[in-house]
């Protein structure tokens, strides 16, 4: 099951992305019922390509919430597919693709 929803239109040459991703988002300093903490496990990079062209890259933390959504905006695109990567810092990796109306 893909862990990432996409979302893109394009309105007057610029095309708008919204995407939410479920990922737990384990900053690594929480504690479980029994004291002990929670191993950090979090989306460190969020690619997304056009055509194999990158118009988006982010570096994330574990100050980013759980199950994140993300909006950005980028020149063009109508018509073209696009396809969104995220990497977690236990090297585990999900993508979704998304034709951009």
């Amino acid at each position: 099951m893909a862990t990432i929803k996409i979302r893109a239109k394009e309105k007057g040459g610029v095309t708008t992305v919204k995407a939410l991703m479920t990922h737990s988002m384990e900053s690594g300093l929480r504690k479980d019922k029994n004291g002990e903490k929670i191993p950090a496990h979090f989306i460190q990079e969020v690619v997304c390509e056009v055509n194999g062209k990158m118009v988006m890259n982010a570096h994330w933390s574990g100050g980013v919430s759980k199950n994140p959504y993300i909006s950005f905006k980028f020149d063009g695109g109508k018509g073209e597919t696009l396809k969104l990567t995220w990497t977690d810092n236990q090297g585990k990796s999900d993508s979704a693709e998304a034709a951009i109306s």
